[in-house]
């Protein structure tokens, strides 16, 4: 399931952080050569992971991070104007109903081959839909492969380039922005063959309880 971590509960999430910054560093600088990201420590953290990230853990059974997303709001700087502005022409999108998702990644156990879009990677969307629409977000902006614009219009997501791609680490590497509803997330339900949250239920801490 998804557990959405904010700065409310991220002490329910010590040990689970730890591992989706250490999947980071795996992914994105040791698989994809990001090196400006690098970090003797093998967890990749930048200026965003503050109290207002929110933090999309895919965990396993045991706890174990298989996947991984961040939601950043865009009412703040956010990592497309402020490292990637070339990738749009104009204005940034910004607004309460718009979040950045971006640093999506999936472990090495729950990767898949073929075309079909991988299940984990399909559960973080879902949980950007399902727990966005009752918070009256709309939208997400993302930095992605040119390739994914297709899938996400495929998913009823409303996907707009927001300029032209340009090349990144080796990839051509487009900003866009896509808008959701209702439709997208019946779309990714049906996708994933599933109609039950993906959400998982809050956890309470210890020390709440003694509270």
């Amino acid at each position: 399931m998804i557990h959405v971590v904010t700065a409310e509960n991220m002490q329910d999430y010590a040990g689970a952080l730890d591992q989706a910054f250490r999947l980071r560093h795996r992914v994105f600088v040791e698989e994809l050569g990001w090196s400006n990201l690098a970090r003797p420590d093998r967890r990749e953290i930048d200026e965003f992971d503050d109290e207002h990230a929110i933090h999309l853990l895919a965990l396993d059974d045991g706890d174990a991070i298989i996947g991984y997303s961040r939601l950043l709001p865009t009412t703040r700087p956010y990592l497309l104007p402020m490292v990637l502005p070339q990738l749009c022409e104009g204005t940034a999108p910004s607004g309460p109903h718009i979040v950045e998702w971006g640093r999506i990644c999936v472990a090495e156990s729950a990767r898949t081959s073929g075309r079909r879009l991988n299940p984990t990677a399909l559960a973080l969307m879902t949980a950007i839909v399902e727990w966005g629409l009752p918070r009256g977000i709309t939208s997400f902006v993302s930095e992605m492969p040119t390739s994914w614009i297709l899938r996400l219009l495929q998913l009823h997501l409303r996907a707009i380039p927001l300029g032209l791609p340009h090349e990144i680490e080796g990839e051509e590497i487009v900003a866009v922005e896509a808008a959701f509803d209702r439709r997208s997330l019946r779309q990714l339900q049906n996708k994933r063959g599933d109609i039950r949250s993906v959400l998982a239920p809050p956890r309470t801490s210890v020390a709440r309880l003694a509270s």
